[in-house]
């Protein structure tokens, strides 16, 4: 999280966490969530709040952004797959696949979709021990 919040300096983060004790490759992991702060961050305007939210082994990461279009999100845990929009802004197309991949080789869950916020709502969930 502090990684996140040096490079995007102007946003906010309102974080709450339960515990959630899961067994698995802890450098994946991190990987994967900073991947999903990371994407939250790179979309959210100046000013704008990042909600994580860490529930019964459901994380979940909105932000305020513009979303994501219907007709991108069959797409967006594609490898190399950027949307028109993502173009212009720095990135590799990388980010969400290695999400989704660290997430699937734990038995998990990762769903994509519309934040209460306006913008994206990332979920994971990881099977807990």
């Amino acid at each position: 999280m502090t990684r996140v919040r040096r490079r995007a300096p102007g946003v906010d983060f309102d974080v709450r966490l339960d515990s959630w004790p899961a067994q698995g490759d802890a450098t994946g992991l991190e990987r994967a969530i900073t991947n999903l702060l990371d994407n939250a961050a790179k979309w959210s305007p100046p000013g704008g709040t990042i909600t994580v939210r860490l529930e019964s082994g459901v994380l979940t990461v909105d932000d305020e952004g513009p979303g994501i279009s219907a007709a991108d999100l069959p797409h967006v845990f594609e490898r190399f797959w950027r949307s028109d929009e993502s173009r212009s802004m720095p990135g590799s197309g990388l980010g969400l696949a290695i999400v989704k991949q660290v997430v699937d080789q734990h038995g998990g869950r990762v769903v994509v979709g519309a934040s209460p916020a306006g913008g994206t709502r990332l979920s994971v969930s990881i099977p807990g021990v």
